[in-house]
């Protein structure tokens, strides 16, 4: 790592020359960046949130039932596995 930095770590003056350098380049579209990276956090807030009370109500009404393929339910009649076809044997003939 003392290979990449021969001259040290950069101390306050040089991050305040960075951060002037990059508000003179992007000074204009900052608060475009800002306000577009607010939504997506309120967005991101809103759909966890919708996530958590969805679990949160499924909880308190029973969850509904468990998947059909779950091994500890029981199939029913309309669930089962169709019969499989058996080959032609072939050593019949149907002239």
């Amino acid at each position: 790592m003392l290979a990449l930095l021969p001259f040290g770590m950069p101390g306050w003056a040089e991050a305040l020359i960075i951060v002037v350098i990059g508000l003179l380049i992007f000074g204009r579209r900052l608060p475009d960046v800002g306000r577009s990276l607010g939504r997506s956090i309120v967005e991101f807030k809103r759909g966890v949130r919708g996530l958590q009370d969805e679990i949160e109500s499924e909880s308190r009404h029973g969850g509904g039932g468990q998947l059909p393929d779950d091994p500890g339910q029981p199939r029913s009649e309309t669930s089962k596995p169709a019969a499989k076809a058996e080959p032609p044997t072939g050593g019949e003939s149907t002239v």
